[in-house]
């Protein structure tokens, strides 16, 4: 069986410039179970569909100990490596983001994506510095560990849209390079699409980006050709899996039809998937 420490390296190899790691992020056994299935060389959990999952809002709300229970629960039921949202770090200081960062990893967690965004501060985002320490402290925590933990530094210039739009670009390329300085492995920029703009960022930063995909987004072979050495949909799946919830219940409601059913998984379907 691989080890810690080889999934760890196996996740780091997969992050190549042109050839993106391509990833369906999932929210509970099930669809991890599903995205392995399909191929996926490794599975990432989304933070939104964590937290709407087990009853909670997104944006630094959910319980730590009930997504680092999630994080083990996937990381026992798929071979592949897992990589774990873990928005901020569920702590106001650097040494909670380090405790939280060993618990991701004792969870069987080999990655992490660490968010610059200050949910309900007087800034959208944190200060460069207070953000490097607390990168810092995650680093330093899984070397501690002993795993070469894979730290996704998201900066959210664009998703926030932080500043004029001609100068966001600059103000995201200084953040990349001040948190990988302080430990990051990668660059993870979410809200940006324009071709120019992801080739611009693929070029300046050094590292691997990751750039959050969906509807309206060039495809991944596009995202290739831009640099992109990581794809991945965030919420997408988990929005589009409750949609169908709604719509059915609204349609059952409504007119005591069942189209928006047809086509699903079958119950055997999913229960094998689950060993049953």
């Amino acid at each position: 069986m691989t080890t810690l420490r080889g999934k760890a390296e196996l996740f780091h190899s997969l992050h190549t410039a042109g050839e993106p790691l391509v990833l369906a992020n999932a929210w509970d056994v099930a669809s991890a179970r599903l995205v392995e299935e399909a191929g996926a060389k490794a599975v990432a959990t989304t933070s939104a569909g964590v937290a709407w999952s087990l009853g909670a809002p997104d944006g630094d709300r959910l319980n730590r100990d009930r997504a680092i229970d999630l994080v083990a629960r996937i990381a026992t039921a798929v071979n592949v490596p897992v990589t774990a949202d873990i928005e901020s770090g569920f702590a106001s200081k650097p040494e909670g983001v380090a405790e939280t960062v060993r618990g991701v990893i004792e969870a069987g967690g080999i990655g992490v994506n660490i968010e610059d965004a200050l949910h309900g501060g007087s800034s959208p985002l944190r200060p460069v510095q207070e953000q490097c320490d607390r990168l810092a402290a995650a680093r330093q925590a899984a070397e501690t560990a002993g795993i070469p933990l894979y730290i996704n530094a998201r900066i959210d210039v664009y998703l926030r849209a932080v500043g004029a739009p001609e100068e966001r670009l600059e103000a995201t390329v200084e953040r990349a390079a001040a948190y990988l300085a302080a430990g990051a492995s990668g660059v993870f920029v979410p809200g940006v699409l324009d071709p120019a703009t992801v080739s611009a960022l693929a070029e300046a930063v050094k590292a691997p980006l990751n750039i959050l995909a969906g509807p309206g987004a060039p495809t991944v072979a596009e995202l290739a050709g831009l640099g992109v050495a990581r794809v991945s949909v965030g919420s997408a799946i988990a929005e589009a899996a409750y949609t169908v919830v709604r719509r059915a219940t609204q349609e059952l409601f409504a007119s005591g039809t069942y189209k928006t059913l047809e086509g699903a998984l079958e119950y055997g379907r999913l229960n094998a998937v689950l060993g049953g």
